[in-house]
């Protein structure tokens, strides 16, 4: 795990990249593509399918383990618990929600642009016996419905690599947190140039998926702009991507009868996350940031 250490004052004027600009998902569609994804996806209640943490490539633990570990993790870094008011910006089927309420005692409200994604997570949520602090509800990060100064913290955990403008969402959840309340998220970059025989690749990977990558440096004045404080970045893509890419393909290639049916193509032909397994230019990023206090 590297902290980067950037120039915080490197870029000041509009510094999404052009391969997220160009690139960037329309909420409404992204809704969507998850509503059919998302009962396919998940092999039991709260299977979210996202990324894990291992201390070293050759650990054995199971991808289940270390994706739990990872939501440990973030939550660790928000400094919550028992009253905590909590958002899940991104909420998926509600696995990583409902393990904060358990391990914390926070109140957590999710939300996600996905009708059927939110529907699993009230479901989960319900069967864990936290509907009462736990709450899943569709929304649009880009526009949170929520009054100003309304969570202690916002948790978003690979879900802002799918929304059009970061900065934007950025904006909202400082309007949203508390002041001295803490936000971490996770999103995908580029640590160093993209070879051109791997361009190919990474873009079939995003446009699968409907995501879109930045810059490490891009982090701390799109953070200050929107009114955050930045705390800390760290790379944690040794920890993660590669064995999150094959345990994301061997997943896919177990569900690919219902992708037929639902995309109306096989998973090969979308995209096989295998193929980005060994592109270690491509990175995951923990990022951790505070609404100041007034």
């Amino acid at each position: 795990m590297e902290r980067l250490e950037g120039n915080t004052h490197a870029i000041e004027g509009d510094i999404m990249s052009q391969k997220e600009s160009a690139l960037a998902p329309v909420p409404d569609e992204v809704g969507h593509h998850y509503d059919r994804f998302a009962v396919i996806a998940a092999t039991k209640p709260g299977d979210n399918l996202h990324v894990g943490y291992w201390d070293s490539p050759d650990s054995e633990v199971p991808a289940e383990e270390a994706a739990d570990r990872l939501t440990d993790m973030m939550a660790e870094k928000l400094t919550i618990g028992a009253g905590s008011r909590v958002l899940d910006l991104g909420c998926g089927v509600g696995g990583p929600g409902v393990r904060i309420a358990r391990l914390t005692g926070a109140q957590v409200t999710g939300i996600s642009v996905s009708q059927e994604q939110v529907k699993l997570a009230n479901s989960l949520a319900e069967s864990a016996g936290l509907a009462d602090r736990v709450v899943f509800q569709q929304a649009n990060a880009m526009e949170l419905p929520f009054p100003a100064q309304s969570f202690d913290a916002v948790i978003a955990l690979e879900s802002i690599p799918h929304m059009p403008d970061r900065g934007q969402v950025l904006a909202q959840i400082c309007r949203v947190l508390r002041p001295g309340g803490r936000l971490v998220l996770t999103d995908l970059f580029e640590r160093a140039p993209i070879p051109a025989a791997k361009q190919p690749t990474v873009d079939r990977f995003h446009n699968a998926f409907m995501s879109t990558m930045v810059q490490a440096e891009d982090y701390p004045p799109m953070l200050r702009r929107a009114g955050l404080w930045f705390e800390e970045i760290l790379d944690i893509s040794e920890q993660t991507l590669r064995k999150s890419f094959l345990w994301f393909s061997a997943r896919m290639n177990q569900a690919q009868p219902g992708l037929e049916t639902t995309f109306g193509d096989t998973m090969a032909d979308r995209f096989d996350t295998a193929d980005m397994a060994d592109i270690p230019e491509y990175g995951y990023l923990m990022v951790v940031a505070k609404r100041p206090e007034e």
